[in-house]
């Protein structure tokens, strides 16, 4: 059984912002029609998410769905508890240095082993 929640979406049109679904099973964030992804790997016995790939086609790229995604996924981190741990060059290069308000979530002790 595949647990399949929505992340975000708007109620009227939903041009802006495009629909994220959560694919437990898979281990990723994905748009409605798989073709755009984020995906993780849960790590220190479930408390931690690893964000290790992201992918937009280049069919889809300039959207930013990529940053969607991220954001799908830090708010799930966040509602859940998790620290994440931003493996995807993507997230750590691009998206957080946008972002800084997610910082708060990532995971401290990886980050000092990094520097």
């Amino acid at each position: 059984m595949m647990a399949s929640t929505t992340i975000s979406g708007t109620g009227s049109g939903g041009a802006e912002v495009p629909k994220i679904v959560w694919n437990e099973t898979q281990h990723r964030f994905e748009t409605e029609d798989k073709k755009a992804y984020i995906e993780y790997v849960m790590r220190d016995n479930g408390k931690v998410m690893d964000i290790v790939h992201t992918f937009v086609p280049s069919s889809k790229r300039g959207l930013g769905l990529a940053s969607h995604l991220c954001v799908a996924a830090f708010n799930h981190a966040k509602s859940h508890s998790l620290s994440v741990v931003p493996t995807c060059s993507y997230v750590s290069d691009t998206f957080l240095p946008k972002n800084p308000t997610w910082n708060s979530l990532l995971y401290s002790e990886d980050l000092k082993s990094n520097i």
